[in-house]
């Protein structure tokens, strides 16, 4: 009897603590990381550096290289949401960029600087102005979308305030 109540102990306590397992499932990644070794992105400027250069708007270097060994892995990266689809209440599809105001205030960054994330729970209006924890599967996927061209894709399991 010992043994079953031990037995049984130990197996509501292995579901109980089952969401926190799975959790540290996704790894936890830098934008660094999605750029190539050798690739040097270009630098972010600010807003008055492109009021002043209008012809330097666009999207830098939209051929850059991705991470093709990141395709199908489990991450959890840090990032800054631009609205992309939705409804009244929350937001579904978004790309993760690594700073605020890019593809909105400044040119969007290289494709292997960009994810477009499908979260068909979707995200409240309010949390998407501050930082978020996005984890998923990476995709490494090139889509030209009407904001800037992607170099990742992802379906993402959750996301949480950076915060």
């Amino acid at each position: 009897m010992k043994r079953f109540i031990l037995l049984s102990t130990i197996l509501l306590a292995l579901v109980a603590f089952a969401p926190m397992l799975q959790a540290s499932e996704y790894k936890p990644t830098d934008w660094k990381e999605l750029i190539p070794e050798g690739y040097s992105p270009p630098p972010i400027r600010s807003q008055a550096y492109y009021d002043a250069n209008p012809d330097q708007f666009g999207q830098p270097d939209i051929g850059a290289p991705m991470v093709e060994a990141l395709d199908q892995k489990k991450v959890k990266i840090p990032g800054y949401i631009v609205q992309l689809e939705g409804d009244a209440e929350k937001v579904t599809q978004f790309l993760l960029v690594p700073y605020f105001g890019a593809c909105v205030h400044v040119p969007p960054p290289p494709p292997n600087q960009i994810i477009l994330v499908d979260f068909p729970e979707g995200v409240k209006y309010e949390d998407t102005f501050d930082a978020v924890w996005v984890e998923g599967t990476i995709r490494v996927q090139r889509i030209e979308g009407e904001l800037a061209v992607v170099g990742y894709a992802m379906e993402a399991a959750t996301v949480t305030s950076y915060y």
